[in-house]
């Protein structure tokens, strides 16, 4: 196919044969400038079609780039959210972890101070059941020895009875604990089964 421009149409009228029973001349030189006019015209509208094409081309790459720019960043910023999920994740793991530790150590703790507590009890126990058993023997020693202090006793009073009052003096210098003077004390009166 011939490239035309509007020059090469308006160029063409010289180049026409004239003939006696062809078209009429002016009619052809009009025709020729409309069509020289619509393809300048034409020309024109393709030039400035295709400078908005360029431009409409940079811009779909401007935009394809930025497209490509926001897909990367969006799937950097999932990457990052899942990272820091994951690492949430793994932190409150650790957290977790660490305070069921603590928890059972604080358990284990708590169970040998309870152990320790009822050992103690346990002891005290023992304790308070041997000092009421030595409570009640010692009780038991002295009420004996009261009943055969209080069997003797009557056995001295009856021999009392016999024994002159001089010989049963309380001596004025004692420090007041009522004891009786050296010699005249009875050697039949002692306590305990032991000779104490």
């Amino acid at each position: 196919m011939m490239d035309l421009t509007p020059l090469d149409v308006r160029k063409k009228k010289e180049d026409f044969r004239r003939v006696v029973r062809g078209y009429d001349p002016a009619e052809v030189d009009g025709f020729l400038d409309i069509v020289s006019d619509r393809l300048e015209d034409l020309v024109g509208r393709e030039l400035r079609l295709r400078e908005q094409s360029d431009l409409l081309r940079e811009q779909l790459a401007a935009f394809q780039d930025r497209e490509r720019a926001l897909n990367e960043a969006l799937v950097t910023a999932q990457e990052l959210r899942e990272e820091a999920r994951a690492q949430a994740e793994k932190t409150a793991d650790l957290r977790i972890r660490d305070a069921e530790r603590q928890a059972e150590a604080i358990r284990r703790d708590a169970d040998l101070a309870v152990q320790g507590a009822l050992r103690g009890l346990d002891d005290l126990q023992v304790r308070r059941s041997s000092f009421l058993r030595s409570l009640r023997s010692t009780v038991e020693h002295f009420l004996a020895e009261l009943e055969e202090a209080e069997r003797r006793g009557t056995v001295v009073a009856d021999a009392d009875e016999s024994v002159p009052e001089s010989s049963l003096q309380i001596s004025d210098e004692s420090d007041g604990s009522g004891e009786l003077e050296a010699g005249h004390e009875p050697e039949d009166v002692h306590f305990g089964s032991d000779g104490a």
